[in-house]
């Protein structure tokens, strides 16, 4: 627990013996290289994420994680999911993460009938992510003072390795209160779709998501589809009809996005 919140703290106690309770023994405030107070909360951020990490991984020895905020939800399959998911992310080196989340989830922009799908994903979504051992090993030392999930985002942290996601979100965040003040919630992310299908991720076989098996099929596919030439034509198309849409630019995907209701930020170049 951060920030000695005494209810928070009674409620987690409530638990007993079911969990383990540590405390950040740290609370003062920050240092910061720009003195604006209203950072101070991403500041103080980055460092409970430093040191409960510490104590996951250098502390109690655990050799990976998963990483909830307490403003999620998650669905009945969340658990499976990253166990599944587990035994692919220790055994392919070219992904470095696991996350719940789909940015893009919403209920008209993804296929509600397949819950099963997954994909890797270049962007890092956060949002409910699993984590292994020897990636938190490369990363503390350089550990950010602020801002720790855009700073995931940064090409010298990611190494052009992919983060695996579900087309239907695992989680679902109810939190308009927050350091962020609400950025993107209303507009996107409280549209987001929880998945109420269960998959029993255990039973399936997940090898497709390796890296030569993904990127075979996936290129493939993606250039079998006709092209969408232009927005205007996109009304003489049939609905549900699976096309591909060419951007050249930044600037091309940004006006893109907007009109496709996707989220239109990039991190380090890479779009959600």
């Amino acid at each position: 627990q951060d920030c000695g919140h005494e209810q928070t703290a009674a409620a987690i106690r409530s638990y007993g013996d079911e969990i383990r309770y540590i405390r950040q023994p740290d609370l003062s405030n920050i240092v910061m290289e720009r003195n604006n107070p209203a950072m101070q909360g991403y500041y103080k951020i980055s460092r409970h994420y430093k040191w409960a990490l510490t104590q996951i991984f250098d502390v109690m020895k655990y050799k990976s994680v998963v990483i909830v905020e307490d403003d999620l939800d998650v669905s009945t399959d969340f658990f499976e999911y990253f166990l599944a998911t587990r035994k692919i992310l220790k055994l392919d080196s070219t992904l470095w993460c696991v996350s719940a989340w789909n940015d893009n989830g919403k209920k008209d922009l993804v296929d509600v009938n397949r819950p099963e799908l997954l994909y890797r994903s270049d962007f890092f979504p956060g949002l409910g992510w699993m984590l292994l051992s020897n990636l938190w090993d490369e990363l503390k030392e350089k550990w950010p003072k602020a801002f720790w999930d855009d700073w995931m985002r940064e090409s010298a942290q990611r190494k052009d390795r992919a983060c695996l996601r579900p087309e239907i979100s695992r989680t679902y965040t109810f939190g308009r209160i927050g350091e962020s003040r609400g950025q993107f919630y209303d507009t996107h992310l409280r549209h987001i779709v929880l998945n109420d299908k269960p998959v029993h991720f255990l039973q399936m076989d997940l090898s497709y998501l390796s890296k030569k098996n993904y990127d075979n099929s996936f290129v493939s596919h993606v250039y079998q589809l006709p092209i969408l030439k232009s927005i205007d034509s996109l009304a003489d198309e049939k609905s549900g009809k699976e096309l591909r849409m060419e951007y050249q630019n930044s600037f091309e995907f940004t006006r893109l996005a907007k009109v496709f209701g996707i989220m239109s930020d990039l991190k380090d170049r890479v779009s959600r």
